[in-house]
């Protein structure tokens, strides 16, 4: 099992054929103050599984930041299905809407995602105070 794609975006949205159409990918946000609140972000997860797995398989995705703190738990659940022999390997693509997330304090934040026994290293996001002579509009608010 491995984590194939992974996005912080504001919208994902999949496509009749498979692909996925992920628009206004994030990697640094700003903020007047924390703890910050950023009104809506989208987490894009593609897991490729080993071709033994089927099945329904857990998953829970830890928002952590720099000490490892947890600040948000996204949790869930996919269904896997065996490849067809010659077919690429299963694949889950994970859309999930977060509304309303806050952020305690400036720093790094990764995803940690917990599936199988396993954990894989997500998307991260840098969080930074503007300074307050800035006068750019924030990231985050």
């Amino acid at each position: 099992m491995q984590l194939r794609f992974a996005a912080i975006c504001e919208d994902a949205r999949p496509t009749p054929d498979g692909r996925l159409d992920v628009h206004g990918v994030y990697h640094d946000l700003s903020a007047p103050a924390f703890p910050a609140r950023q009104e809506r972000l989208v987490l894009v997860l593609v897991i490729e599984w080993e071709r033994a797995d089927h099945g329904r398989y857990l998953f829970k995705a830890d928002l952590e930041d720099e000490s490892g703190q947890p600040s948000l738990t996204v949790e869930g659940e996919t269904e896997v299905h065996r490849p067809t022999p010659g077919r690429p390997p299963s694949r889950s693509q994970l859309i999930m809407p977060l509304d309303d997330v806050v952020f305690p304090r400036a720093g790094q934040y990764r995803f940690r995602i917990k599936v199988k026994g396993d954990t894989l290293d997500g998307p991260s996001l840098f969080l930074m105070e503007l300074p307050p002579d800035s006068g750019t509009s924030p990231a985050a608010a």
